[in-house]
């Protein structure tokens, strides 16, 4: 019985769930996915298969999900419209709350505008153009953009240090997406895109094999490759044929490309041996090894390369894709039942083709797979901005039928052997960061980057023609065999320097001349001719400069710059009437001059006031004050110095004359007993201003150079031979000559050495940066000839080179110093002529000082006093003039009649009953001016100085108490 019960609530137990179950599948919602894939295509049938094992994968793991995602699959056929017609389809037909797809970036660029009219979320795996993600928020690139890869593909440039790549993408909104990000790239690794070459998406083979033949003319051998697989696989085909896959040559392809390659026929893999490329790095785990075990047992090779979808970063997209969209759909949660269609603000015809209303899902569905966060098959899947987060990236080499890893690049770190997050250094550049790489050829060597093309013609080597100064570059043309031979200091450099580079590089030496054998043009016209790529580089004595490293490329200097002048040299006239004035310049001559008169005006003033020899008519003390100070030159001078101020004035400028004194006898005696030479012209400015006739070499930049300097250009004459410069310099400018030579260094140094008895030079040296190969723009050969110059100066090698072909020159660079005139300028007795000025200056003021404090009431009883300001300064001067008798110098002795030496007979009477130490009133009240208002001197009662006339007493004043 106990069993029979047991059953039966078996039995019931068992309908009760099912009930229940299928209640819950009453209760599941359905999210309409549309899917718009090119289906006969790899990555198609690849994509749809990879979906539908998603799907299945998904819901057996979440059965209990109440959402469900039901697929509807269109065929774009490989064409926009008709990508577009299905979306149309999906839309305003199907209603689909999301659109998987479509798979081109071409598709994608107008589908898009569709769901976000519609509001429905677009979501592709395989359009990766770094365009399409910024254009609406409806599109999702769930999917690694191509311009994620760009700073891998420049680090390898970097780490091998190639300078120049040439660029080969298709024609479509895929290929032409990635180029400013990998110029951008470029750009920042000192990488330069030296070509371009645009494929059309159908190319035929005699388009490819057109651009391939002329970037084989290019010397740049690192190609960088983005095109679809189809084409690429077309491209490299060609390639091995016409011999681009060989030793030399680097050629690295992108992730689309690379991503497939392994699914290439065996003739295109073995036409790929040694390349090398990058894709998104798939982390292994467990999950990918399950889901590549159960992708090979469903039989699913029918579609081509589906048994091998494992390896292929777009059909584990495709997976993680459909993973994420059903994830998003469980969080939106149970549709409402659809309403009626919805027309947008404008009001449409029935037979409008875009006549659909916008989603009421669509919003809610691309918010949640935005936010949607999970570990797929490719990584972890997390969607910033519409777009798929950037991860790190491996570098493959295609070596015999399989791909090796040789490195991995993080965003962070650069490139690693193995990827260590927790790494701190950021070191790109170092080649042991990569295993050893198979290149082209199976060559194990580096490429260099570039090359001279063997099957190109030889490099055309400009030299310029000259007439003259052919010891540095000489071009003789040879009857017998009608060829050129071309020679010179300068043509033997390069030909070491070319033998020092590590490669050999052919090359041909060519005039710049004309049928005629006269040169083409100057040696701008030559560098020009070098821009336009008629000559691969030019050689000789170029000059760099500014203006022409706009047009060309330069190497380092072999030989120093720098522009100096060359001028007639003369003999100085002994005879001249004027001789005597040279050995001082003009500014000393006058400085000393000054110095003579301050230094009397200054011994006058402090000796005036108590010394008889600097007193009397004012024409004696002018006469004094230019007398003494030169007759100190010959220690001539018989007055007496009382002062002690002026004692120390004496004697520190005697000190000075006799320097001075010394200095010029010296320089006076060695210009009358020895012949001097001395430069025709010393300053530019004198050329300028006397309109003189100047030269230079013809062709040379020089005549920029002087019109810049503020040469007229009618006075500027240029010579092809140093003969002609001789006879210019010879004649002069008044003669139909020039006054002066410009010329660079070496060619200055050269023709002094043959004429140093003639010529000097003057002035100071114009910096130039010297002589430098010329390379087109962007060259390769700049950076290796540089170092091969730096190698060859540094061991001497040059210089053996300029004593082979110069040895029997002197080297002179003008007449001996000695010889020279020399004339003594002011800067020799700056410091002498401020002694005696600052210790005359400091006699002075305590002069002064001491003069003013004494006679300080005087002063002020003359500044209190109403008369005039011109009164004031005669009474001032006056009494300054007057004898000073309290100084304590014995003085000197009167005349018996009474009169004092210094006075006039007029004023100079004594009273009688004075005493004999006042025999002048006019005296007493000059002298001792602190007594004018002493009532009590009886000196001052005997004598009414109120009444006397300004006749009987001009020298003394009397301030007025009115």
């Amino acid at each position: 019985m106990k069993l029979i019960l047991l059953f039966c609530a078996s039995l019931w137990l068992c309908s009760t769930f099912s009930n229940s179950q299928r209640s819950v599948h009453n209760r599941t919602s359905n999210f309409q996915v549309g899917v718009i894939l090119d289906l006969k295509s790899v990555v198609g049938s690849m994509g749809l298969s990879c979906m539908s094992v998603a799907l299945s994968d998904f819901y057996s793991i979440h059965s209990n999900y109440s959402t469900r995602l039901s697929l509807h699959v269109r065929d774009s056929q490989e064409q926009a419209i008709e990508a577009a017609a299905a979306g149309l389809n999906l839309l305003k037909d199907v209603k689909v709350d999301a659109i998987l797809g479509p798979q081109k970036s071409a598709q994608a660029n107008f589908l898009m505008d569709l769901g976000d009219r519609a509001q429905v979320p677009i979501i592709s795996f395989s359009a990766t153009s770094p365009s399409l993600h910024s254009r609406t928020p409806y599109f999702v690139q769930a999917a690694q953009g191509d311009d994620t890869q760009v700073g891998a593909i420049a680090a390898i440039v970097k780490t091998f240090q190639w300078s120049q790549v040439v660029m080969i993408f298709e024609d479509s909104e895929y290929g032409s997406g990635i180029v400013p990000y990998l110029s951008n790239a470029f750009q920042d690794v000192n990488a330069r895109i030296s070509y371009k070459s645009v494929f059309p998406v159908s190319a035929s083979d005699e388009f490819i094999l057109k651009e391939l033949y002329k970037m084989m003319t290019l010397q740049t051998r690192v190609v960088v490759v983005h095109m679809s697989h189809t084409l690429g696989a077309r491209l490299f085909l060609k390639a091995k044929e016409i011999g681009m896959m060989e030793k030399g040559y680097a050629w690295i392809i992108t992730s689309g490309l690379m991503d497939l390659a392994y699914l290439m026929d065996s003739d295109v893999a073995e036409a790929m041996q040694g390349v090398l490329g990058v894709k998104p790095l798939i982390p292994k785990s467990e999950q990918l090894r399950s889901f590549s075990s159960r992708l090979k047992k469903k039989s699913l090779e029918k579609s081509p390369g589906i048994g091998r979808a494992d390896l292929s970063i777009f059909g584990l997209w495709a997976y993680d894709t459909l993973w994420a969209l059903a994830m998003a759909a469980e969080r939106v949660g149970v549709k409402e039942p659809p309403k009626t269609l919805e027309n947008s603000t404008v009001n449409l015809n029935v037979s409008d083709l875009f006549n659909f209303g916008k989603s009421e899902v669509g919003p809610k569905l691309l918010k949640a797979i935005s936010e949607t966060k999970f570990e797929g098959l490719s990584g972890k899947f997390r969607l910033i901005d519409g777009k798929m987060e950037s991860s790190s990236y491996q570098i493959i080499n295609m070596v015999g039928k399989g791909q090796k890893e040789v490195g991995i690049w993080n965003p962070s770190l650069g490139i690693r052997r193995e990827l260590n997050l927790n790494a701190t250094t950021h070191d790109t550049s170092s080649r042991e960061n990569m295993r050893s790489i198979i290149w082209p050829g199976d060559s194990t060597l580096v490429p260099k980057g570039w090359e001279v093309p063997m099957s190109a013609k030889k490099l055309r080597i400009g030299v310029p023609v000259k007439a003259g100064f052919t010891d540095f570059v000489r071009v003789v043309k040879d009857t017998q065999v009608n060829a050129p031979t071309i020679s010179g200091f300068y043509i033997e450099v390069f030909k070491s320097v070319m033998e020092a580079l590590p490669y050999s590089v052919p090359y041909e030496l060519v005039p710049f001349e004309n049928p005629d054998g006269s040169s083409a043009g100057t040696y701008n016209d030559l560098i020009y001719q070098v821009f336009l790529q008629n000559y691969d580089a030019a050689i000789g004595d170029i000059t760099i400069t500014a203006n022409r490293s706009k047009y060309v490329d330069f190497t380092l200097p072999f030989a120093e710059g720098g522009i100096i002048s060359i001028v007639p040299i003369t003999y100085e006239d002994v005879n001249d009437i004027w001789a005597f004035l040279k050995p001082l310049k003009k500014e000393l001559w006058l400085t000393s001059i000054a110095f003579f008169f301050l230094t009397g005006l200054a011994v006058w003033i402090l000796e005036h006031r108590v010394s008889s020899a600097f007193r009397g008519p004012p024409s004696q003390h002018v006469g004094m004050i230019f007398y003494f100070p030169f007759s100190t030159l010959v220690f001539a001078h018989r007055e007496r110095i009382v002062n002690n101020l002026a004692r120390l004035v004496v004697v520190v400028w005697m000190f000075v004359i006799l320097i001075l004194n010394s200095t010029y006898t010296a320089s006076l005696s060695s210009r009358l007993t020895v012949q001097r030479l001395q430069p025709a012209i010393t300053d530019v400015s004198e050329l300028i201003k006397n309109r003189d006739f100047v030269g230079c070499q013809e062709g040379s930049f020089i005549v920029d150079f002087l019109i810049k300097k503020g040469f007229d250009k009618s006075r500027i004459r240029t010579f092809t031979s140093p003969y002609d410069c001789d006879e210019a310099l010879s004649r002069g400018s008044k003669s139909g000559g020039i006054s002066a030579f410009y010329d660079v260094i070496p060619y200055s140094k050269l023709f002094l050495s043959k004429h140093c008895d003639k010529y000097m030079t003057v002035g100071p040296t114009y910096r130039t940066d010297g002589f430098a190969f010329v390379f087109p723009k962007g060259s390769p050969l700049v950076a290796d000839v540089s170092r091969a110059v730096i190698e060859l100066t540094e061991n001497g090698k040059i210089l053996e080179i300029e004593q082979h072909w110069l040895r029997n020159e002197q080297t002179c660079a003008g007449p001996d110093d000695n010889m020279n005139s020399i004339t003594i300028s002011l800067q020799s007795f700056k410091g002498l002529f401020a002694i005696t000025g600052g210790v005359t200056a400091v006699s002075l003021l305590i002069f002064i000082a001491s003069y003013l404090y004494k006679y300080r009431d005087f002063h002020r009883r003359v500044s209190n006093s109403r008369i005039t300001i011109w009164s004031k300064v005669v009474a001032i001067c006056r009494q300054f003039d007057q004898r000073d008798l309290s100084s304590g110098q014995p003085q000197d002795k009167l005349p018996e009649s009474g009169i004092s030496p210094n006075t006039s007979s007029e004023n100079s009477v004594q009273p009688p009953d004075l005493p004999r130490n006042h025999s002048n009133s006019n005296e007493i009240v000059s002298s001792a001016p602190e007594e004018l208002h002493d009532a009590t001197t009886a000196t001052i009662h005997c004598l009414n100085l109120e009444d006397m006339s300004a006749v009987q007493h001009p020298g003394v004043i009397l301030p007025s108490d009115n």
